[in-house]
Parts: structure tokens; sequence; C-alpha cells
């Protein structure tokens, strides 16, 4: 981590995206959002051209896609909203994202994902969330470090989740070759690899001027809940000790914490970390699911990952 005086801001659970990015030009600065045709990725990135960046929406689809970008145009008056085709769970439509990139980039939002979904494989025998989560946006990144670089001060948002504290990355059998498939065990170590990611990021680039910082964006009832019904959430609850319903956030408080760690001038240097309701967060207390778990913000473990997230896209 870049330096180890604890973030703080004004800013709550309840503050919206737009109102964390008032006073903030963005005017000449160009941004990408995966997964910025719905939920909150369409927030975040009607924020950013709020400010008046230049954003690119990257989404499975395209369809989708041109629709959040004329209602983003119709709401901020920024009719700088770009589509491109994305799809992270394949390798070749990140390197064809990543050619057709020309000149800088500000501001990388890895927000897309997938959230508990059954036991499913890219083609290459990857186990489908890490796949997605993970190694999509660890190519997008790797991919784009050279226009990172170009743009002087950039930043890449790690969107990540409480459900890391449900598992570390299990090096052993990140794909579940070996151990049975388990939905959010999955889920989980995959949103461990997003801290992670975050931390060798930062230790590997801060000298291009790029700095990288997870998050958890909250409860939000967005398409992500996709593959998980009332039952599964109660059944979840019970098994971690709680009875009570998750604070529900709107879209536009969910991007908040996005937001936050894109444009705010408070995290200025500041890299390495992981934020919550646009604080950064402390460790995690037993018996709660705030806070990060130690094994995710470990250097140690965030550099293995890099060298194996390398070796298997290398195949």
């Amino acid at each position: 981590m870049t330096t180890s005086t604890p973030v703080s801001t004004p800013f709550t659970a309840e503050s919206t995206a737009l109102e964390v990015i008032q006073g903030i030009d963005l005017t000449g600065r160009r941004a990408v959002v995966t997964g910025g045709g719905s939920g909150i990725g369409v927030e975040t990135a009607r924020a950013l051209a709020s400010a008046g960046a230049d954003v690119t929406l990257a989404v499975r689809n395209p369809d989708q896609g041109r629709r959040a970008a004329d209602d983003i145009t119709a709401t901020t008056g920024n009719d700088r909203i770009l589509v491109a085709p994305l799809d992270l769970a394949d390798q070749g439509s990140v390197a064809a994202f990543v050619a057709t990139w020309d000149g800088p980039l500000h501001i990388l939002v890895n927000n897309a994902g997938i959230m508990a979904s059954p036991e499913m494989r890219t083609p290459q025998g990857w186990e489908m969330q890490f796949a997605t989560n993970h190694l999509g946006h660890f190519a997008l990144a790797t991919g784009l470090h050279r226009a990172l670089a170009a743009a002087g001060g950039a930043r890449v948002v790690s969107v990540s989740s409480a459900a890391h504290l449900r598992s570390p990355v299990v090096f052993e059998d990140i794909h579940f070759r070996e151990r049975p498939y388990e939905p959010w065990a999955a889920y989980g170590q995959s949103k461990t690899a997003n801290v992670l990611f975050a931390v060798e990021a930062t230790r590997r680039w801060a000298d291009d001027g790029i700095l990288t910082n997870a998050l958890m964006p909250g409860a939000i009832r967005t398409n992500l809940q996709r593959y998980v019904s009332e039952e599964d959430l109660a059944r979840l609850r019970a098994a971690s000790g709680g009875s009570a319903a998750p604070a529900w956030k709107t879209v536009e408080q969910g991007a908040a914490t996005s937001v936050l760690v894109a444009t705010s001038p408070l995290l200025d240097g500041v890299g390495g970390r992981y934020f919550e309701d646009c604080q950064e967060a402390g460790p995690n207390q037993p018996g709660t699911r705030t806070g990060y778990a130690p094994y995710a913000l470990d250097p140690e473990a965030a550099q293995r990952l890099w060298e194996v997230s390398e070796e298997t896209l290398r195949g």
C-alpha cells in the first residue's frame, strides 16, 4: 500500500455517485467502465459523464450499451459516450478491445461481474466466476497498461464485494477441479482476487502514476443477482449467524464508492486499499460482514496471484 494513513471522507453509505463527484472536473479525461450498460455500472458512467469525461461503456450487449449511452447523454448533456463490445470471459474479446484502444486512459473501472452462478467453465476449463471477475479484468488492465501510464495519474477501480470474506484465493485448486464446486465460495474467491489485484497493481505500477484501489459497493438489487433467490439469501444470512435483511442501497448509492475511488482528490497518492460506504475500511471483525479479510491485502498472496494469472493467460 502506498501510504499508511487511513482515508476518511465526508461521504457516507447514503451518498450518491453524483454527490461524490460534485465539483470535480473531468473535462479531457477518458474513462472505461466495464458492465457500463446496467446496474451500478451505468450510474458510475453517468457520474463520470456528468463531470465532463469521455466515457466508453465496455459491455457484452452492445444494444443495451447504446440504450444506456443515450440515457446518459439525455441526463447529462454529454454526448461523448461510446459503446464497445467486451466479453470478459472471452480472452479474444478482451484482446480485441485492447487492440482498438488508442491514446491515454485516465480511469478504468473494472465493474462487470457474475455472482454465485451454477458451475460453468470457459473453453480453457477455467471456472467462470474467476475467469470473468478476475482473469478478464486482469487481462484488460494489463493490456491497457501503456494507455494508463500515458495518462499521468491514472486510476484503476477494482469492484470487489464483502463476499471476499467467504474465501481466500485457493491457489491449490482455483478452478474447482478437485474440490466440489460451491457457487458462493467461487464468487468469494474471485472477489478476493479483485482486492489482491489492487494491491499488486499498485506495487508494480505506482511509479507509472497508476494507482489501484478495491471497494465493496454495498447491497444493491441489480441483474448481478440473476442466479440468487430470496431463499438463497435467507439461507446465507442464517449460516452466517444473522437474520436481518441487508441494508439495500439504490444504484446511485451503490455507485458512489466506485466514483469516489475513481475521482476524489482525497485519494491522491493512495493505492492498494479497500473501501466501503465511501470510507477506507478497517479489518473485518468476527461476526460482521464489513471490513477486509487480512488475506485480501496480503502482499505475498497478491504477488503470487499476479504471477499465476500471467501464467494462466499464457496457457
